[in-house]
């Protein structure tokens, strides 16, 4: 079941407004109590994304934990994104979308050639955006991080649905030009996005695009 549920903030009192062109990573620290917005500009963009507590990258979002303590696989407005030590980190406040992936996981290198073609495999993807954002980032509690450090992500505004045998199906998006996802931070937290390069299926129409991220003040 969905939950739309929109939001009363202006993007002109937001403290940080930043684009994220498609393919490219984005990190920043989004405070307790701030609010925090993912604005997909054009329509249909999978905007991979992992959460780490900002005092301590050992612990960072968990889909088990998620996906079990609210007994749904698909997030919206009232989901509490979980740590895997069990604490909150993270409240979806507002959605305009409806629904968003946890199972679908990150493109990779290796992926996107064992699900496509041998000649996929130099493709930018996600897990390698993740790298990049990594390597240069400027919170020394997070700089020693590696490819171990990027666990089961959140795809927001993509559409995988289940199919009746278990399975999972990469479908056209749900979202449209100007949805949003909003989330209230629960503890200081580091965001790691990639905003999703892919091409070979149809979770962003095969035409990644830009998002926009903003904060606001609690």
């Amino acid at each position: 079941m969905t939950h739309l549920f929109e939001s009363n903030l202006d993007p002109k009192d937001a403290v940080l407004s930043e684009i994220c062109n498609a393919g490219d990573p984005w990190m920043a620290e989004v405070k307790k109590g701030q609010t925090f917005r993912i604005l997909d500009l054009e329509g249909n963009q999978a905007v991979d994304t992992l959460f780490y507590s900002a005092t301590d990258s050992e612990e960072r979002y968990s889909a088990v934990d998620t996906i079990s303590r609210q007994g749904k696989l698909y997030l919206t407005t009232g989901s509490v994104l979980y740590s895997n030590e069990g604490n909150p980190m993270l409240t979806i406040i507002a959605d305009t979308c409806g629904r968003h992936d946890t199972l679908g996981g990150a493109c990779a290198s290796e992926s996107n050639t064992v699900r496509y073609a041998l000649d996929k495999r130099s493709m930018h993807s996600c897990r390698d955006s993740f790298m990049h954002a990594l390597n240069h980032c400027g919170c020394a509690t997070h700089r020693n991080m590696s490819k171990r450090d990027i666990t089961a992500n959140i795809n927001f505004f993509m559409n995988v649905p289940v199919t009746s045998d278990g399975r999972l199906s990469f479908a056209d998006g749900i979202s449209g030009a100007g949805k949003y996802v909003e989330m209230r931070a629960e503890m200081d937290v580091v965001v790691l996005i990639s905003n999703c390069p892919q091409l070979n299926n149809p979770c962003n129409a095969y035409n990644p695009t830009p998002v926009q991220l903003l904060v606001w003040n609690a």
